[in-house]
């Protein structure tokens, strides 16, 4: 008897083991892959803190609707501008989208999806500035944001135009040294400047030497995810998707 109900009790758990498994076999199954995505949230309209905290911006829903179409989870961190790139090459995230113009000097490091904006470069100044050209430049202070393209221009311009150039880690910083008159010049994105001009009441003109290369999403070296992306981002441009984000967004070509 004793020996019956020792092996009714084994089969029993047994049973419970079996179930057990098949139930975390299950529930692993259909959970989603997640994507990790890094940004830099301080490049408004691109991706920005709301009021309530929350990320937000033409980048962020882009990220979105591209991992909800490839069926992922979305996990956003966010770091300062200049540390994207190596995180990507140190494997931490998955893909960066921060309005990161896809240059040949990233593409050494990273792998670029195909562009899905282009924007050109502005100059802001405070109204009482008499700043309106690249010649009004010569002995300023030209302020731009670390690992940026604007970064590589001001330095490329400086030579020509007789400039001092500093170097600051946000662009939100940026502007603060730029209204308190610890820099003469920001030197930003022509989106993420119209988006401060109007913000701050300060006036500007465009940079009429460059044609940056377009922005782009980037990937570590050999990342499988860069073709599955490409396509969604092909689909988006053909279907009207880019363009309706774009309109959302107030962003112009």
């Amino acid at each position: 008897m004793k020996k019956r109900l020792y092996l009714l009790m084994l089969f029993i758990a047994s049973i419970a083991i079996l179930l057990g498994c098949t139930g975390d076999a299950a529930e692993k199954k259909e959970e989603k892959q997640v994507i990790k995505m890094a940004t830099s949230a301080d490049f408004k309209p691109f991706e920005f803190f709301d009021e309530e905290g929350n990320i937000v911006g033409f980048d962020i829903d882009l990220a979105k609707l591209i991992a909800e179409e490839l069926g992922y989870e979305l996990e956003i961190e966010d770091m300062n501008f200049d540390g994207l790139i190596g995180a990507l090459q140190a494997n931490r995230v998955d893909m960066v989208l921060a309005g990161m113009s896809a240059t040949e000097e990233r593409a050494q490091n990273v792998d670029f999806s195909v562009e899905y904006h282009r924007s050109g470069e502005m100059f802001l100044t405070t109204k009482d500035e008499a700043i309106g050209s690249l010649e009004d430049l010569q002995g300023k202070i030209v302020g731009v944001q670390l690992g940026t393209i604007q970064e590589e221009g001001a330095d490329t311009l400086s030579e020509e135009y007789g400039f001092e150039v500093k170097k600051i880690d946000s662009a939100n910083v940026l502007i603060q040294e730029l209204i308190t008159g610890r820099i003469d010049v920001a030197y930003l994105d022509k989106e993420v400047a119209t988006g401060f001009m109007e913000e701050h009441d300060l006036t500007g003109f465009d940079d009429p030497t460059t044609a940056s290369p377009g922005m782009a999403i980037a990937f570590p070296k050999g990342s499988e995810l860069k073709e599955k992306v490409d396509q969604v981002l092909q689909q988006f441009i053909e279907d009207g998707t880019l363009d309706e984000l774009k309109e959302k967004w107030e962003l112009t070509e």
